[in-house]
């Protein structure tokens, strides 16, 4: 198992394993199922903590699901990025053991890139889709700072 506890980081093994980019992505327990040629897979474990008054997944645990699965997807492909824009239609309640996010990357531009992202509970029922944008950082579509 990977951890973070030395201060160090991670070493480029454990990308496969667990999401260490962010203390925040630790909190949540996010993932690396599957590598897809167009997305990735990611997982979340179901804890109290993630749940909200009504005792179902936060709706924002799984916006947050789909942004990394996304980030995670154009990361793998060498880019820096950041999110400009995430849409999420919630269509049912999460409740189980874990919920999982798969994101299909639709197009890579010079400075946006635009993915799909399908989130399903731990019975594989469709439970939020979600359309997030991407900005890369490198290349030639750089900020004109005035």
């Amino acid at each position: 198992m990977c951890s973070k506890s030395s201060g160090r980081e991670p070493s480029p093994s454990c990308y496969h394993e667990f999401l260490l980019a962010t203390n925040f992505n630790l909190y949540l327990g996010i993932r690396i199922l599957r590598k897809h040629p167009n997305g990735v897979t990611v997982e979340c474990r179901m804890r109290k903590e993630l749940l909200n008054f009504a005792g179902v997944l936060h709706g924002g645990v799984t916006a947050t699901l789909a942004d990394v699965a996304v980030g995670q997807a154009l990361m793998q492909r060498g880019h820096k990025t950041t999110t400009v824009e995430l849409k999420i239609n919630y269509l049912r309640p999460i409740t189980g053991s874990k919920v999982t996010a798969r994101s299909h990357l639709l197009r890579i531009g010079k400075t946006l890139s635009t993915a799909r992202v399908d989130v399903f509970d731990d019975r594989k029922n469709l439970a939020a889709v979600a359309l997030v944008t991407y900005m890369l950082l490198e290349g030639s579509g750089r900020l004109i700072r005035k």
